[in-house]
């Protein structure tokens, strides 16, 4: 929901105001704009937090998180534009008040839901689905963008945003309101704070940056986060994974031979870590030519759904209008689709589809374990099928079984075990 963009006033005469000056000019701009669900302008509605000028720049705070995404854009537009509108004033930045102003929570706890987009290489599109998911998000939820890609964050250049990056009264950053047609989305990322500055961040260096940025950011939305990783499976994506719940993982590859075998790596890796990947993303994965109509593969060989185990949940084509800046509720259609989804498979992400009947030893303790699997095991008739959930990797469970029907471990017939979440297994077997 923030507004900020240059003006082209000059100065009425020679001589620049002063900064008390100009911060008396915009407050009395300000008085102009009017509270939309009261008879009142804004500083007798209480809206305005503060003015803080900083050359030609005026910067206001303004208490808006009370009023729905649409008024709360409004009237931080007309606050913008009558400060713009001051002669002598070359920039003017609104700026939600931040929840912990109002008793909200900060950090990345402060979500319902946090969504990981992962790639295993850079320069598969894994921002630009990033930024394409939150903004399509953020039409239907109270939703955030966190850019934690430490030395390449491009979320700012992607939705066009700048710093600097603000705090609250209690020191807490403030991340940047992008304000859309009909939704807002909350941001930050590191480039935010350091706009064209190298990122040759050492690890240790890194990963304080991201634990405070994490720990600190005062958001004003609550529902869900989108996460941008850094590519690869480093050190920063190692600490993300171990220091935040993550709900899942979306994970973002070409159709590339090279791109798909590690991405294959870094989907076990994930599931490693504890955390559900929710599906893959193919980006680029044809494209329309347009002068002949003609739909060309931009990559040769196995489809990715061959390659990968896990949910297609997008394929996207290569496609100017993914170039197109996005705005908060007014996605690119392929994004909405995605981020329906993404919410989807993050609702159950942590739910074991078992078959009717299975049983259920989760959280029992090692001999009652063995009681129940040898009790449902021999009460079955021969040619039916045994299905066992277990918060602990059941395959030795296969030798258990051999010994309940003396057949040699090989011998029971349709073994198999499948981990359906970071804790939980799925082992299916016919009884002889």
């Amino acid at each position: 929901m923030s507004e900020h963009e240059p003006t082209n006033h000059e100065p009425a005469n020679d001589e620049p105001d002063t900064e008390p000056e100009l911060r008396d000019r915009a407050e009395s701009a300000l008085r102009a704009v009017r509270d939309p669900d009261a008879d009142l302008n804004v500083f007798e509605a209480g809206l305005v937090e503060s003015i803080t000028v900083d050359g030609a720049s005026v910067t206001v705070r303004a208490a808006v998180t009370e009023f729905d995404d649409a008024n709360a854009t409004q009237v931080m537009r007309a606050m913008a534009q009558a400060v713009r509108d001051v002669p002598a004033v070359e920039s003017a930045h609104v700026e939600p008040v931040s929840p912990s102003s109002g008793g909200g929570a900060t950090g990345v706890d402060a979500f319902d839901t946090v969504i990981a987009v992962a790639s295993a290489k850079g320069g598969v599109g894994k921002s630009t689905v990033s930024t394409g998911l939150a903004c399509a998000l953020a039409g239907e939820h109270s939703a955030g963008l966190f850019d934690a890609d430490i030395h390449g964050p491009n979320v700012p250049s992607l939705l066009d945003v700048e710093g600097p990056v603000h705090s609250d009264d209690e020191g807490h950053p403030l991340p940047v309101s992008v304000a859309g047609p009909d939704a807002s989305l909350d941001v930050m990322s590191v480039g935010l704070m350091e706009s064209g500055a190298p990122l040759a961040w050492r690890g240790a260096m890194a990963h304080d940056a991201l634990t405070e940025l994490f720990a600190d950011t005062a958001w004003s939305a609550d529902d869900t986060l989108v996460l941008d990783l850094p590519p690869g499976t480093g050190d920063v994506v190692l600490t993300t994974l171990q220091e935040i719940s993550v709900d899942g993982v979306v994970v973002v590859t070409t159709p590339f031979e090279s791109s798909l075998e590690d991405t294959a790596r870094s989907i076990e890796l994930f599931r490693d870590n504890e955390v559900p990947v929710l599906g893959a993303v193919v980006n680029m994965r044809e494209f329309a030519c347009p002068s002949c109509g003609d739909t060309h593969r931009l990559f040769p060989g196995e489809a990715a759904s061959e390659r990968l185990d896990a949910t297609m949940l997008a394929e996207l084509p290569f496609s100017p209008q993914f170039q197109e800046t996005p705005a908060p509720g007014d996605a690119a259609p392929a994004f909405e689709t995605l981020a329906e989804s993404v919410s989807e498979a993050a609702a159950t992400a942590w739910d074991v589809d078992a078959p009717d009947g299975a049983l259920d030893i989760r959280g029992d303790p090692p001999e009652r374990r063995k009681e129940r699997v040898a009790e449902r095991f021999t009460a079955l008739a021969s040619g039916e099928t045994f299905a066992l959930v277990s918060d602990r990797d059941p395959t030795p469970v296969r030798r258990f079984l051999g010994g309940l029907t003396d057949r040699a471990p090989a011998e029971i017939d349709g073994f198999s075990v499948e981990r359906r979440t970071p804790n939980d297994w799925l082992l299916t077997a016919t009884k002889p």
